[in-house]
């Protein structure tokens, strides 16, 4: 059930504590300075040079209140431990020079391919990347990486691979699992129209959202379908209008320590 009052005490420390955590550096920009004023560029260099990270900040914390109580288990930034087979090894670049080739992402049949090798050959230690998101619920596993609004391709083939590696370790513990692995972004830039990141096509099967959740269908899954994503952008603007006069103290006082 969605707590309202829980989620803001969430966003509230949350951003306090990344505010708290932000030192910025002293920067000389004149004419930014002159023309923008310093309230406005010290808001600016806060929000870029935190956009990227800001998920892990705000929105993981978010999704991890969201999501307890709806699934058995809820963690943030997972470690999967354990080890892969060389034969899942061999059989994940098999599936990458085919996506690379041009196949058509099939999710599912990924997960089966993988499936079948996980107890085949010789084991093979590898530390894996963490997942953002670890969810499950019975035989359901949901693996989430957690991404900006508009992912860039650049690496996103090694992304892909990280989440197959994420199956193939999964698997091996539990060759039985129902897997999944989803790419969540926390909102659509391009709204009212639809999601339509080019970016994203060919690595992931996403025209039946399989794998790629975006705003209200990310939102909506965390806490079990209950359709609360208006309501989450609320909890977000009250937290703001309590939160005003000491944002604004906050932005005042690094405006006038960062840019002279």
């Amino acid at each position: 059930m969605f707590n309202k009052e829980s989620v803001e005490n969430t966003i509230e420390t949350a951003l306090r504590r990344k505010l708290g955590g932000y030192n910025p550096k002293p920067s000389h920009m004149p004419f930014h300075t002159r023309l923008l004023g310093r309230d406005r560029m010290a808001i600016y260099s806060f929000i870029h040079s935190h956009n990227t990270n800001f998920g892990t900040a705000i929105f993981e914390r978010v999704a991890q209140e969201i999501a307890t109580g709806e699934f058995e288990r809820v963690a943030l930034q997972y470690q999967i431990k354990g080890d892969l087979s060389d034969v899942a090894q061999s059989e994940i670049t098999k599936i990458m020079n085919e996506l690379s080739a041009g196949r058509i992402p099939n999710h599912a049949a990924e997960v089966e391919r993988i499936r079948a090798t996980v107890t085949q050959g010789q084991p093979v230690a590898k530390r894996m990347r963490r997942v953002d998101i670890f969810l499950s619920k019975g035989n359901d596993v949901f693996l989430m990486d957690l991404k900006t609004a508009k992912p860039n391709i650049s690496g996103f083939e090694k992304y892909k691979q990280d989440m197959l590696e994420w199956v193939a370790a999964v698997l091996r513990q539990n060759p039985s699992a129902d897997v999944r692995i989803i790419v969540a972004i926390p909102y659509n830039p391009y709204e009212p129209k639809p999601y339509n990141r080019w970016t994203l096509r060919g690595m992931l099967e996403i025209e039946n959202q399989s794998q790629l959740m975006v705003g209200s269908e990310f939102w909506n899954f965390l806490a079990g379908g209950e359709n609360i994503y208006q309501d989450l952008l609320d909890c977000f603007e009250r937290v703001g209008q309590r939160m005003s006069d000491e944002i604004d103290s906050y932005f005042k006082k690094i405006g006038a320590e960062r840019y002279i």
